[in-house]
């Protein structure tokens, strides 16, 4: 089986895993989105990230989708909503026994992709670094966090784990990787609505608590009935810790909104009121802040779903 590490997704957080497992000289191909964009990346001649204030350009190969060769390890690191559709366009080079990491906010779109390619094993990522595109191709590594990432299938440590630290990724494999998801769903849910609908840095939310705590409250029940009771162990001190370690920062949503990106609402907020449908749960709040989410996206003519 090949040793490349293919990465889909050129954002911040494909930017970031290429160039550090690139550094520590393993074999990385950045696949990009369509030929306009992969003439874009060569005459740019590779990424750079910079860490600390030092740039460093990593001459990485980039090809498309419809490149030939198959592809055995896959880091998708685009949107949530971009995950599947993606994947659909790549699915004819997966290997069988192909692995893929999925490195995307929220829930659901794990599933969209592992539906499409059964001969593959989807391995779920949730991760707390930070990094934000400062230009096309240049990333800035803004904070140190954590990697974590679990097969709900399949319990065993793929071989090339170890990889992740010779390229000093911090990363840690879980049995609990779905705990992880919903945890940091349900922090989301909790913080990034309610900056766009207040349009607030995080620390704004200090000023709105009652709500806040509303929100907490059913989400909580919403895990406990979605057997992720440990995910629901202590959120609303989490939350408030979140809003009080970041309440200069705005929210990755607040800053899609701001851009006129479309957000990962249907993976996130939508996600957790489906799950709630699903399980016969009435849970206002949580309906409630969705609708004025969803109406406030589309007075601004971006997508709600």
């Amino acid at each position: 089986m090949s040793s490349t590490w293919h990465i889909l997704g050129a954002g911040s957080l494909g930017t970031l895993w290429a160039c550090r497992l690139a550094r520590a000289g393993k074999a990385v191909r950045l696949i990009l989105r369509d030929r306009q964009r992969l003439q874009a990346y060569e005459q740019a001649g590779g990424l750079t990230l910079v860490e600390q204030d030092h740039a460093n350009h990593y001459a990485i190969p980039a090809e498309t989708a419809d490149a030939n060769g198959p592809v055995h390890r896959l880091l998708v690191a685009c949107k949530a909503y971009d995950a599947a559709p993606a994947i659909a366009q790549l699915a004819p080079r997966l290997a069988a026994g192909a692995e893929i990491v999925l490195l995307q906010n929220g829930l659901g779109s794990q599933d969209e992709v592992a539906d499409q390619v059964p001969q593959a094993r989807c391995i779920f990522a949730s991760s707390t670094e930070g990094a934000f595109r400062e230009d096309d191709w240049r990333v800035r590594f803004a904070g140190h966090g954590f990697n974590w990432l679990g097969d709900p299938a399949n319990p065993a440590a793929p071989e090339w784990f170890d990889e992740l630290h010779d390229a000093g990724i911090p990363a840690q494999w879980t049995v609990d990787i779905l705990t992880r998801l919903w945890r940091k769903l349900a922090l989301n849910c909790a913080i990034n609505p309610l900056t766009v609908l207040h349009d607030c840095q995080n620390g704004g939310l200090l000023g709105h608590l009652g709500e806040v705590d509303g929100l907490i409250a059913e989400l909580g029940e919403l895990l406990g009935r979605c057997g992720q009771p440990q995910a629901a162990d202590d959120l609303g001190e989490e939350v408030h810790r979140v809003i009080l370690a970041t309440s200069a920062n705005y929210s990755s949503m607040y800053q899609d909104v701001r851009a006129g990106r479309r957000t990962e609402v249907h993976y996130l907020l939508g996600h957790a009121c489906r799950a709630a449908t699903r399980h016969g749960m009435e849970l206002p709040r949580l309906e409630h802040l969705h609708q004025r989410l969803v109406d406030n996206l589309r007075a601004r003519g971006l997508p709600s779903a």
